[in-house]
């Protein structure tokens, strides 16, 4: 089925971004966009990198990089005057941790562009039955240790559309790396936002800390002071910015560091360079010496 392609912009106004690194984590998102999102999801996405806001063609939603976000709850996913989405993420001295939030932010935008999409399913707290479920693909298993990476860049983990399922079925994927076993499952340093209807109340399931998920009851929450996600990622900003903060130290399903495919990639650009050297440096060919033109003598019959 077809799908129309979104496509997002990945601008640094942070001195600790520059234009290489931001180049590198684009095309580690547009990788993960392509290969892994877009089987699971039907979403067709590109991610390039910019160098600054005003070189962002109309039509794209930006993601911007800045060193001083002010309050916490500013980051993340907002709209702006005409209700696009943009994304405002914290930099980091350490590529890996702000690569992850890139990440996080970008699948969210791209699944649920709003913030306001809801899916219906039965509560993960007992004596609630059916609650209306906030989708926000990252945040269960948000933290850096279930994240992987993408061309050596670290990225975030997401659920499938199979993660509000009622009951757990044996071979079914429910998050990408599969650090989520079943259906409403929230990891350590993860939670999950939904709206009990009876109430008109929101509740979340968290694992900020302890042994174990707790339930917190949030209360309702007003749909014109901006978007759902907007509201529930200003209450979870803190525990968010925690989880991620410890970047590759803490996962588990990392590949290969960006130092390490760095090599890979400097000793192949070596070799290009060298050829094209050697096919710049060459000669012109021979030219072939000028032959007269023989014409074919014309026989006349008798």
């Amino acid at each position: 089925m077809d799908a129309i392609i979104q496509q997002l912009a990945l601008v640094s106004e942070s001195k600790l971004a520059g234009i290489g690194d931001l180049m590198r984590v684009a095309a580690a998102l547009q990788k993960q966009a392509s290969r892994d999102l877009a089987p699971i999801w039907n979403i067709s996405a590109t991610v390039d990198a910019f160098e600054k806001l005003e070189d962002v063609p109309l039509g794209y939603w930006p993601m911007i990089i800045k060193d001083d976000i002010g309050f916490s709850g500013a980051a993340g996913i907002h709209l702006d005057k005409d209700r696009q989405p943009f994304a405002l993420i914290s930099s980091s001295t350490d590529l890996d941790v702000w690569s992850l939030t890139a990440s996080h932010e970008s699948l969210e935008m791209l699944v649920d562009p709003y913030g306001d999409r809801l899916i219906a399913g039965d509560s993960p707290k007992e004596g609630q039955g059916r609650v209306s479920f906030l989708v926000e693909v990252s945040d269960p298993s948000e933290a850096a240790e279930f994240a992987y990476t993408a061309n050596g860049i670290l990225v975030s983990d997401f659920y499938t559309p199979r993660y509000f399922d009622p009951l757990a079925s044996p071979g079914v994927r429910y998050s990408f790396t599969g650090a989520i076993s079943e259906p409403r499952q929230v990891l350590r340093d993860g939670y999950l936002s939904w709206v009990d209807s009876t109430t008109g109340h929101w509740w979340q399931e968290t694992w900020f800390g302890g042994a174990a998920p707790t339930f917190r009851d949030i209360g309702p929450i007003d749909a014109t002071a901006g978007s759902l996600r907007s509201q529930i990622d200003r209450i979870t900003s803190a525990e968010t910015a925690k989880a991620l903060s410890p970047g590759r130290a803490m996962a588990s399903a990392a590949g290969l560091t960006s130092a390490v495919t760095k090599r890979s990639t400097t000793s192949k650009a070596a070799m290009w360079r060298t050829q094209i050297d050697n096919l710049v440096g060459q000669p012109p060919p021979p030219t072939a010496p000028n032959t007269p033109i023989r014409r074919a003598r014309r026989v006349s019959g008798d």
